[in-house]
């Protein structure tokens, strides 16, 4: 009975101990907190209205219009606690002024000398980065052969470094130059620079994203290279435009598809081709027929006939004939021997899976090789009139294959081989659907203020732009279209390979 006793006293203690604590350190939070963070027009003489800004847990953030001064701004605010500093600057409602152009960390005290941080951080405008373009005496851009010179300032907020100089700008593309309002460009800078974190380089491009209501098309389509085995897909940044200190909307800045280290990297002595229609062809573009299609020579500069010029349209021209031969299948001496099939496999699914209008047999399918090694599909490019956003061919509708019927893959798709890599990297993207849909959700939030003023200065919801397939009112409701439409294509094509 006395060891029992013992026994059921020491459980006891031991309970006691644990609903109470004792014997532990405890964690005891500050008795802190921030709220109501406001910019008031009586304290800041640029703003026409007050700013309140919105709070998340420790995080306060908020956007303000695009002229004003992010480093002299006056805040109103509330606090619990002893003390409020930035740093060692103590803080003062509606008297102190700091720079917001970074986060600041506000640190507070309590009357026990233990603090807490709260982070605001400020945006001009959308919140996206802002790049501002002067033209020499405010020249429109209006040629797509011809540049223009000009100063560029580009402003990135948080995270990115601010940028400026002198640099040149003309037009760009060939439906979304000709067709739509807003316009794309290239810019090019007198040096290399890198340009809201993306590698250093002079060429940078200016997506419009007219047509595509969600501006997200060509991002998704990036994104899925990006978890694909392609060599390179361009970065991007969804950013501001202003041309003359004219808003001209939200544009997706982009690097060129070109030949360099940091981009297509064909070494020395390699070569980034171009299958494109012949009506997109200028006179001083340099380019062959091959069995099949009309190629494009982007790189490297060669003439007509040269020896660099005969090399890659009689290699191109070799592979056909061997993927077109009886034995093709070969897997030494058939069409393995001349191309990177894995680049194959995944070009192949991106444009399928998007059912890219211009990838069957139109433009903008890019290959590179480098003498000795094989060729490589890739990079993948021009995603606007993709993911049902075509209302004059089948490429609206999420059943059929498209890209398949392309000249080169619907002769791949006879060998069982190259059918069962397509299936079992399909697979791979089946099973990133998911990271997929979100990857939309986030841009969608990310472009939450930037949507609606680019719908402000192009009145795009609810009117028809060519060439959508349907015309809805609201950003939500295209944003839904995406996706649903991403959804049932990715059953179709489940189910299509599968019986394949």
């Amino acid at each position: 009975m006395t060891l029992n006793y013992r026994i059921i006293t020491i459980l006891i203690f031991t309970i006691t101990i644990f609903l109470c604590g004792c014997g532990k350190d405890e964690i005891v939070e500050p008795n802190v907190d921030l709220f109501n963070f406001t910019f008031k027009k009586n304290n800041n003489v640029e703003l026409y209205d007050d700013i309140t800004l919105v709070k998340k847990d420790v995080l306060i953030k908020g956007n303000v219009p695009i002229k004003i001064d992010l480093t002299a701004l006056v805040a109103d605010f509330e606090f619990i606690g002893h003390e409020i500093k930035i740093g060692d600057k103590p803080q003062q409602s509606g008297v102190t002024v700091n720079d917001f152009s970074k986060a600041i960390n506000y640190t507070i005290t309590d009357e026990n000398g233990l603090s807490k941080d709260f982070v605001v951080e400020v945006s001009l405008f959308t919140g996206l980065p802002i790049i501002n373009i002067y033209t020499h005496d405010s020249l429109e851009i209006t040629s797509k052969e011809d540049y223009i010179r000009g100063y560029v300032n580009i402003w990135g907020g948080i995270p990115y470094n601010n940028i400026s100089g002198d640099m040149k700008i003309r037009g760009r593309g060939h439906s979304t130059w000709e067709n739509h309002p807003k316009k794309p460009y290239q810019l090019k800078l007198n040096t290399e620079a890198e340009v809201l974190g993306m590698h250093e380089a002079r060429k940078w491009i200016f997506l419009a994203e007219y047509s595509d209501k969600t501006l997200l098309r060509n991002s998704l389509a990036f994104e899925m290279g990006y978890i694909s085995n392609l060599d390179w897909t361009p970065q991007y940044v969804f950013s501001e435009v202003f041309i003359n200190d004219e808003y001209n909307g939200t544009y997706n800045l982009c690097e060129k598809v070109e030949a360099g280290i940091n981009r297509v990297n064909i070494g020395d002595n390699g070569y980034l081709c171009e299958i494109d229609t012949p009506d997109h062809l200028a006179p001083d573009d340099i380019y062959f027929n091959s069995t099949r299609f009309t190629i494009q020579i982007k790189e490297p500069e060669t003439t007509t006939n040269s020896e660099k010029f005969n090399y890659i349209k009689n290699h191109i021209i070799e592979f056909e004939e061997v993927l077109y031969s009886n034995n093709f299948k070969d897997p030494e001496n058939g069409y393995q021997k001349y191309i990177d099939v894995a680049s194959f496999v995944d070009w192949y699914l991106i444009n399928e899976i998007s059912k890219n209008l211009d990838s069957k047999s139109y433009s903008s399918m890019y290959f590179s090789h480098i003498p000795g090694e094989k060729i490589k599909m890739g990079p993948i490019w021009d995603f606007d009139l993709s993911f049902g956003n075509v209302n004059f061919t089948e490429c609206e509708f999420v059943d059929s294959f498209w890209t398949k019927r392309h000249a080169w893959f619907s002769r791949l798709f006879e060998d069982p081989i190259f059918v069962q890599k397509v299936r079992e990297r399909f697979a791979y993207y089946r099973e990133n659907e998911s990271y997929l849909l979100e990857f939309i959700d986030a841009k969608a939030e990310h472009l939450h203020f930037a949507q609606q003023e680019n719908d402000l200065r192009w009145d795009i919801y609810g009117n028809y732009i060519w060439p959508n397939p349907v015309v809805l009112d609201t950003y939500e409701e295209d944003l839904a279209y995406l996706k649903n439409w991403f959804i049932e294509r990715m059953k179709w094509l489940d189910e299509a390979y599968a019986n394949l």
